[in-house]
């Protein structure tokens, strides 16, 4: 008898998608569930964790130190996510404390300052040091003069976070404060969407803390994006979805990407507590 295999039942949860979803995930035991895993995404938010990549590498070559003190000026500001926007002009933090924002609520002021600190080039040439030829941090944050953020794959973005999930990335010290950093990311609705709520919710629940998610989103006209790690009881798990070319571009938490994406995820974990651990 023909069996069905995990990708058809993957093909068959989003056959009424209208746009095109890639995804890449890894068991980090060997087996890997891939989907248009090498197709070229805008990356929009996702962009930022190669900017913070650079800066944990300056920083572990200590040409940077977190506690360095930077400040945004009128040249950084910019329309969208995040807190500076709000506050007065000229604000002084850590490094470190721009890069949190950059990450934690996906912040725009304090991305351009970041790209501005530590340079468009230098931060291309990491992402191909690390092996991902296909990321590009196309310019800073500007939607008046720029329709394009950054580009890369399902693939690189999922081994991103598989780097980090090895402690692979410059040091495990380095590795640690990332993943703190993207546990805390606030804007994680594909990935978490379609999962039991009441695991995610220990500080409600007074139940152990077991299961959470460590990732990064990313959202433009053109795309709806989010990838990190899942940490359950049985392991960790890497998984990178991806979304374009759907037909509405509003944005709200019942979009078709965060709806086809997050039974993609919902597939992926109860595959990974199924098999205690692997997808295969």
């Amino acid at each position: 008898m023909r069996t069905v295999t995990f990708e058809e039942r993957i093909r068959a949860e989003i056959h009424n998608f209208s746009g095109l979803l890639g995804l890449y995930a890894d068991d980090l035991r060997g087996n890997v569930i891939a989907l248009n895993a090498d197709e070229p995404f805008e990356s929009a938010s996702c962009i930022k964790v190669f900017i913070l990549a650079e800066l944990y590498r300056r920083i572990a070559e200590g040409s940077v130190a977190p506690d360095q003190l930077l400040s945004c000026g009128e040249d950084h500001f910019v329309v969208g996510s995040g807190i500076l926007r709000c506050l007065d002009k000229g604000v002084t933090l850590r490094v470190k404390d721009f890069a949190t924002l950059m990450i934690v609520v996906s912040d725009n002021i304090a991305t351009n300052l970041l790209i501005d600190f530590l340079g468009i080039d230098a931060i291309n040439a990491t992402c191909r040091a690390l092996g991902f030829p296909n990321t590009v941090l196309h310019n800073r944050i500007d939607f008046t003069r720029f329709d394009k953020l950054g580009t890369t794959t399902p693939r690189e973005y999922g081994e991103f976070f598989g780097k980090i999930a090895r402690n692979e990335l410059w040091s495990a010290e380095a590795c640690e404060d990332m993943r703190g950093m993207f546990k805390d990311q606030k804007y994680n609705t594909l990935l978490t969407k379609g999962l039991p709520q009441y695991f995610l919710d220990a500080e409600n629940t007074g139940d152990e803390e077991l299961f959470f998610v460590s990732s990064k989103s990313g959202s433009m006209d053109a795309c709806r994006n989010d990838g990190g790690i899942v940490s359950t009881p049985y392991g960790n798990y890497v998984v990178a979805i991806f979304t374009k070319d759907f037909k509405d571009s509003l944005y709200y938490q019942d979009h078709e990407s965060f709806r086809f994406g997050s039974r993609v995820s919902r597939l992926l974990f109860d595959q990974y507590l199924t098999l205690e651990g692997r997808f295969r």
